[in-house]
């Protein structure tokens, strides 16, 4: 639980409209308790090897996910509720695990980017409800209406 007596939300960002969504929740969730929201975006290097020897430029694995959390702080910066943000390298469901030690609620959304199509829960959303530390929102895709 945060320790600082405001009321902490984590998301997970990773520019889906999911994640959007679940921001914009939390967003309005800290509001109405006069809270804080921290954005937390996590990167890793890809498990694939090339048997032709190309080199990789692996900062841009950084970069992206930096310009993704960049984006997420600029769409919200005006509404009222303190957003932080915070970078990690690693897996994004241990990010979001790790992060919900210090959280009072995780939010998600139920899909993020890499998904698949059809499927109720992405990896990162099933392995945080089942292993954080507080309680776990998921946020579902927006209707189309």
């Amino acid at each position: 639980m945060a320790g600082n007596g405001s009321f902490r939300i984590v998301v997970g960002v990773d520019g889906s409209e999911q994640s959007k969504a679940a921001m914009d929740w939390a967003i309005e969730e800290s509001r109405l308790r006069k809270g804080e929201v921290q954005a937390l975006t996590a990167w890793s290097f890809p498990y694939v090897s090339d048997a032709m020897g190309t080199a990789w430029d692996y900062d841009i694995f950084e970069k992206d996910a930096q310009a993704i959390l960049e984006a997420e702080l600029e769409r919200v910066k005006d509404r009222g509720v303190t957003v932080s943000g915070r970078l990690m390298e690693g897996n994004p469901a241990s990010a979001l695990i790790d992060a919900s030690r210090d959280a009072d609620l995780i939010a998600v959304g139920s899909r993020g980017h890499g998904g698949f199509t059809g499927m109720l829960l992405g990896s990162v959303s099933h392995q945080t409800i089942h292993h954080a530390h507080c309680p776990v929102l998921v946020i579902r895709e927006p209707s189309p209406e």
